[in-house]
């Protein structure tokens, strides 16, 4: 089995800025330089034959290169407890185009569609039960920005679940078409 999502990998100076910020809140387990990514598309565990018909599906989209940046940061969590830190991105409106391209072409190869809302983000730590400092470091770093950045192509990656966490495999690059949106 397989274990796929697509996602865009942010260039070396924004994931050495994200990097840079990755100290202060006691219990996070922090994400290394290869972990960082933003999903446009989680597939999840499938067979070799359907992983072989996900990449052809994603060769058909045809998308545009555009430009985003850093944006502020946020958490998720559920039943009151924080589960990850993520930075945001934006604007929006590219990625969420691009986003729905990605899950018709994977819906016409088979896999259902995406059913939950889709917000892009670069998910920056972890969280297990005890957290230290989170609310002292969300309001340090509220104001995050970056340049912005362009976003030239997505990849197929498989997951790798191990011990000591999450390694990715790149599987196939996708290039969007040169001219800016």
């Amino acid at each position: 089995m397989h274990r796929l999502f697509v996602a865009i990998r942010p260039p070396v100076a924004i994931r050495e800025q994200l990097l840079d910020l990755m100290e202060g809140v006691s219990g996070a387990r922090w994400q290394d330089d290869e972990q960082l990514h933003i999903t446009l598309r989680f597939i999840g565990e499938v067979d070799a034959r359907v992983a072989d018909d996900v990449a052809a599906a994603l060769g058909t989209v045809l998308h545009s290169a555009f430009e985003i940046a850093l944006d502020g940061l946020g958490k998720f969590g559920s039943r009151g407890r924080v589960n990850a830190l993520w930075a945001g991105v934006r604007p929006h409106d590219q990625l969420a185009h691009l986003h729905r391209k990605i899950d018709h072409a994977l819906v016409r190869a088979g896999l259902e569609p995406e059913r939950r809302a889709y917000l892009p983000h670069i998910t920056v730590a972890r969280f297990g039960r005890d957290i230290g400092g989170l609310d002292g470091f969300l309001s340090l770093h509220a104001g995050l920005t970056s340049p912005r950045f362009a976003v030239t192509e997505f990849g197929l990656y498989e997951s790798h679940l191990t011990q000591a966490g999450a390694s990715y495999e790149l599987v196939e690059r996708y290039a969007l078409r040169s001219e800016l949106a």
